[in-house]
């Protein structure tokens, strides 16, 4: 009965993240990004981008400040300088018996340069953009 009275507990503090520091905090070397209503906390597989290499980024998505848990998280990249994004498009999925928790595969910047790393999270008041610029070489 405790199990399942822990399970429900923590499946509820998970989704809303109203704890916001605890948001991702077992993704070892992750780091986070934050909005008004989210925090992102995220790490990329493998954590050295390679030209041309396909890579994923598993990610925590919360909500701050009594905000509403996010309704979906699309995640996407773009180089501002060039005007253009990516050749392919991320599936995100969550991650099997990981509450909060999701992986978008995929992605590939198949140019060095500066690109922005795009975490659009959709939620019930709207959608909010949250970026990080990376410098690939």
């Amino acid at each position: 009965m405790f199990r399942l009275f822990a399970a429900l507990i923590a499946t509820a503090c998970a989704l809303p993240c109203d704890a916001v520091s605890a948001c991702g905090a077992d993704l070892r070397g992750a780091q986070t990004i934050e909005s008004a209503r989210y925090q992102i906390t995220y790490r990329l597989q493998p954590a050295k981008i390679a030209v041309g290499r396909h890579f994923s980024v598993e990610f925590v998505a919360c909500a701050k400040g009594g905000a509403p848990a996010p309704a979906a998280v699309v995640v996407d990249a773009s180089m501002p300088q060039h005007g253009h994004g990516m050749n392919y498009k991320a599936v995100v999925k969550p991650v099997q018996n990981q509450n909060a928790r999701y992986r978008a595969d995929g992605l590939m910047f198949h140019m060095p340069g500066r690109w922005e790393l795009i975490f659009e999270v959709q939620g019930a008041v709207g959608t909010e953009r949250l970026t990080r610029s990376i410098a690939l070489e």
